[in-house]
């Protein structure tokens, strides 16, 4: 009996010595860039310089870390009170600095990165672009924030994007759309996280592959494509009837335009949680203007 009770007594303080390593370790996250992040433990107090990050936070029921924010992240609604810091292509670097952050969340993309972390700033860089891209932020937050349910609520988009798509009635699904993402014809590529939606939602991207996620479209493209569905944003809408030979194409002579609000169009171009509201504004576009 005494060898046995020895031999728990040293499993349990092996376990107990094994934890207070991994506690004294700290917690370490690799973000896009394949810089590993180390923290010694997980971050109190957050900025978030990219919408999307924001509304993962905030979905993994940590939005109450958030301490700033970019002046673009408006969802959820609590947000909007906190300090705002610049954009993320033009951070506000002291406004961030003053809010004394124990990590910033900003896209790879950003000038700001390598200005902040010379301060000495903790800074976690991603740039969802992809459905895929949006899962593996959602994990890499989730670790961060030391959230288990990462996965679940994942499950739950993903479940919703397929909703939206089993609601369409099958003559709506061999459309050919084409989807404008901003101002300067940058439209929505096969292998955007909007085109990807689109394909699941099962209509047809004039894009081809090898233009990439977000490519700039010369306008006779699209006439040339003649595409049966347009959606846009009514920040980009205004001369679009007036472009070279787009009133002779299809979707505008039979008015199968769908015109997203600004509210609209922040879900839609978002690469996150909202991902299943997205998909749900397509299809209902889809349904509208889409019957032949």
């Amino acid at each position: 009996m005494k060898t046995m009770s020895i031999r728990r007594w040293l499993g349990a303080a092996a376990v107990l010595c094994w934890a207070t390593a991994l506690h004294a370790a700290g917690l370490q996250v690799t973000d896009d860039r394949g810089v590993v992040v180390s923290l010694p433990q997980s971050p109190q107090r957050i900025v978030s310089l990219l919408p999307s990050l924001t509304e993962t936070v905030c979905e993994l029921g940590q939005c109450h870390r958030l301490v700033g924010v970019d002046r673009y992240s408006n969802h959820p609604a609590p947000v909007r009170d906190l300090p705002k810091t610049g954009g993320g292509i033009d951070p506000n670097v002291e406004a961030i600095v003053a809010l004394k952050p124990d990590v910033v969340l900003m896209a790879t993309s950003s000038r700001g990165v390598q200005r902040l972390e010379a301060l000495g700033l903790k800074v976690l860089a991603m740039e969802p672009k992809s459905s895929a891209d949006a899962k593996r932020v959602m994990g890499k937050l989730g670790q961060l924030l030391e959230v288990s349910d990462a996965d679940r609520i994942w499950r739950a988009i993903d479940a919703g994007v397929m909703a939206a798509a089993q609601s369409l009635p099958a003559d709506a699904r061999s459309l050919r759309v084409y989807y404008e993402v901003s101002t300067g014809g940058y439209a929505a590529g096969t292998q955007s996280f909007i085109g990807e939606l689109m394909a699941r939602l099962g209509v047809q991207n004039i894009l081809t592959p090898d233009l990439g996620p977000f490519p700039r479209i010369n306008p006779e493209y699209v006439v040339r494509a003649n595409p049966d569905l347009i959606m846009i944003g009514v920040r980009n809408v205004q001369g679009m009837a007036q472009r070279p030979g787009w009133r002779g194409m299809r979707a505008l002579r039979e008015q199968r335009v769908c015109v997203f609000t600004e509210a609209e169009s922040d879900v839609l171009v978002r690469p996150g949680p909202r991902m299943a509201e997205a998909a749900r504004i397509m299809a209902r576009c889809i349904g509208d203007k889409g019957r032949r």
